[in-house]
């Protein structure tokens, strides 16, 4: 059961589905990213995110809406998991108690260069061997193209395959530079806010994986956002993602007020 969400035109599919999508990529070493979220509604993956303190993890902004929030849906992330089927000595089930998105993307939710969004758990994370909070950037700088980067998510490894896998997956990707993505996406593409991958055809993140974090240089640089509409792997068209460090002013306000 796929969540796609259109934008303006293009018609933009977010990656944000019931199953995720790793693409050309390999499982990952068991708990070699202890910071990795499995956000999950009534204990069914639908996006990534990462552990940024002991009582937040910042994903997409598209992952969560007002109505999903109310009535018998459930939402909890999971930590410490490499195969989000079993329930692993490893694992820790939080509640998410509140959701904090960009106000921007509250008032645009067309606007995807502000699709991010805090998640305020119930109770702190244990941290040790398995669950680790990741350490943000500390200043808004630029990343150039061709750097190698990784991401990793649950789900599956092949566009059409109808099961998800529940292991997790990782790929190596190269930033693509900014000019070539505005050229590709026009409107849609930010180049202060965003940030864009190569797309070769071959590796790729896709539906479901919104929301997990791309590592450059060892660090976190950008949240999952979308991708090519029915494609993940298409070669025109880059993978767009949040830029994290534009957007650190803004989260440490908001875990401040919360």
């Amino acid at each position: 059961m796929c969540l796609y969400i259109f934008l303006h035109f293009l018609g933009i599919y977010t990656a944000v589905a019931m199953e995720s999508g790793i693409i050309g990529g390999k499982e990952a070493k068991p708990h070699s990213r202890p910071y990795m979220a499995s956000v999950q509604q009534n204990q069914g993956h639908i996006c990534g995110g990462m552990l940024i303190r002991h009582d937040y993890v910042l994903t997409s902004a598209h992952c969560f809406n007002r109505r999903d929030f109310s009535g018998q849906n459930h939402f909890e992330v999971l930590l410490g998991a490499h195969n989000i089927n079993k329930q692993e000595k490893s694992q820790q089930r939080i509640q998410v108690v509140k959701y904090i998105r960009h106000p921007m993307f509250e008032q645009n939710k067309d606007d995807y260069s502000y699709d991010i969004m805090l998640l305020k758990l119930k109770t702190k994370a244990k941290l040790n061997t398995f669950v680790k909070m990741m350490d943000l950037p500390t200043k808004n700088e630029k990343t150039p193209a061709n750097v190698k980067c990784s991401i990793a998510g649950w789900g599956l490894k092949k566009q059409n395959e109808k099961h998800p896998t529940s292991l997790l997956q990782e790929v190596s990707l190269k930033l693509q530079e900014n000019s070539k993505c505005k050229e590709k996406w026009q409107n849609h593409f930010n180049s202060e806010r965003m940030i864009c991958s190569v797309s070769d055809g071959k590796h790729a993140f896709c539906q479901g994986d919104s929301g997990s974090p791309l590592f450059c240089n060892n660090k976190p640089q950008g949240i999952a956002s979308y991708t090519y509409p029915g494609n993940c792997t298409f070669r025109e068209y880059p993978e767009v993602y949040v830029k994290i460090s534009f957007f650190l002013p803004w989260i440490k306000k908001m875990i401040g007020k919360n």
